[in-house]
């Protein structure tokens, strides 16, 4: 999933002749959707969307606050042509989520946005609808942002399932209890190896 994001002055959205949406001070959100996304993409672009730093604070002082800690509105609009893929200078879109499927998976995210923040400061477009959308940006302050890619061969999740249990079962060992434990391997590897006395400030490092 990738959205550009644009803090703004103001911003709207126009279909035909009428205006659908405008804000204010705020963010302009244009999100892209691709055929591979799943809820936790959503989850993440929405946690970014709202928290991301892109306002002063009380104070004046730069990338200090959320569009949600100032109070300010979101403009979401639904943009399938960011997940194109060039074919030599042509556009090719497959990449992007079937609208019959996009359409639904969208309005779930504007209601997760919704709920995570006040919902009479999240506006939208028309999905689907030819739109002509104005953005006054302010700065200019644009952020793309891409949903991390995450593995979806069981065996593989498993895998890093089990790596995840290790590193928990090492952060809950104690310090010294961890430095014995190398010490230890050390001196069986190399019967000359300090085992962890005075002057070996290696074992007692962290992982």
């Amino acid at each position: 999933m990738r959205a550009i994001i644009q803090r703004v002055t103001k911003a709207s959205v126009t279909v035909g002749e009428e205006q659908v949406s405008s804000i204010g001070r705020g963010i302009c959100v244009l999100l892209g959707i691709s055929v591979d996304d799943t809820q936790r993409d959503a989850d993440y672009i929405v946690r970014k969307i709202l928290n991301l730093r892109l306002f002063e604070d009380e104070n004046g002082r730069a990338w200090a606050k959320s569009v949600m800690e100032r109070d300010f509105e979101v403009l979401c609009v639904s943009q399938f042509t960011l997940q194109c893929i060039l074919k030599g200078n042509k556009p090719d879109f497959h990449s992007a989520m079937p609208a019959e499927l996009a359409q639904p998976f969208y309005n779930s995210i504007l209601e997760s946005m919704r709920s995570a923040y006040k919902p009479e400061l999240i506006k939208d477009g028309k999905f689907g609808a030819y739109m002509q959308v104005n953005i006054q940006n302010d700065g200019p302050v644009t952020v793309e942002l891409t949903s991390p890619a995450g593995p979806t061969d069981p065996k593989q999740l498993s895998k890093l399932e089990k790596q995840q249990q290790r590193k928990e079962k090492t952060r809950s060992k104690g310090p010294s209890e961890s430095g014995r434990e190398k010490g230890s391997l050390r001196s069986r590897q190399d019967p000359s190896a300090s085992s962890g006395a005075e002057g070996d400030v290696s074992s007692d490092r962290e992982p």
